[in-house]
């Protein structure tokens, strides 16, 4: 019996002292449990440095695990970013992108130039895109007669008044972030084809 109560007791000390070990406060995180689930490895994602002493993720050691684990032998080149995969289109072709200009900074648009050297190719390319995204409000003619322009209606006409004289950048950026009743395209055409489309307009529909 009393063997029965000396256990007892010893159970009941080892369960307080797993629970008091457990317990966290302050800077205290408690006992872990597979801490490596909680504190990834914090890498510098811009750094290409090697760190010869980076050791094991799981180590509590600092020497073994280096200052700022800013290498990784996984990846190629001892990179921490990953490679981007084959076929990726690069944000900065023909220096559009990124394109930080707000919706209402239209006249700072207007100085933006047609990166694209336009040829026969070009416009019929724009052709091509321009019946895609545009003429269902604007009319293959541009003149803001097509089928959903006669249902919303206020759709500009591309022939007339001011908007012959717009320049390329503001119809680029009108296409880009919307402006009155247009919404905005440029989630769902390429900065390469939005200006396709404006050397469409600007060269064949405003000169038909």
């Amino acid at each position: 019996m009393k063997m029965m109560n000396k256990l007892g007791i010893l159970g009941i000390a080892l369960a307080g002292t797993f629970f008091v070990g457990c317990r966290a406060g302050e800077d205290n995180p408690g006992l872990e449990y597979a801490p490596q689930m909680y504190h990834s490895v914090p890498y510098e994602p811009l750094s290409q440095i090697k760190d010869e002493t980076q050791g094991s993720w799981l180590s509590n050691r600092e020497d073994e695990k280096g200052e700022f684990f800013n290498s990784n032998v996984n990846n190629p080149y001892g990179m921490n970013m990953r490679e981007p995969v084959e076929g990726t289109v690069p944000r900065n072709k023909h220096g559009m992108l990124p394109y930080r200009l707000k919706a209402f900074e239209l006249e700072q648009a207007g100085l933006v130039e047609n990166p694209l050297t336009v040829d026969d190719a070009i416009l019929k390319e724009g052709e091509v895109l321009f019946n895609q995204y545009c003429s269902a409000c604007h009319g293959k003619t541009g003149e803001g007669d097509g089928k959903v322009g006669e249902i919303i209606g206020g759709v500009a006409n591309l022939k007339g008044g001011a908007y012959i004289n717009l320049p390329e950048g503001h119809i680029f950026h009108v296409i880009t972030k919307g402006k009155g009743r247009m919404g905005a395209h440029g989630s769902q055409i390429t900065p390469e084809n939005r200006w396709k489309i404006v050397s469409y307009v600007k060269q064949v529909i405003q000169k038909q």
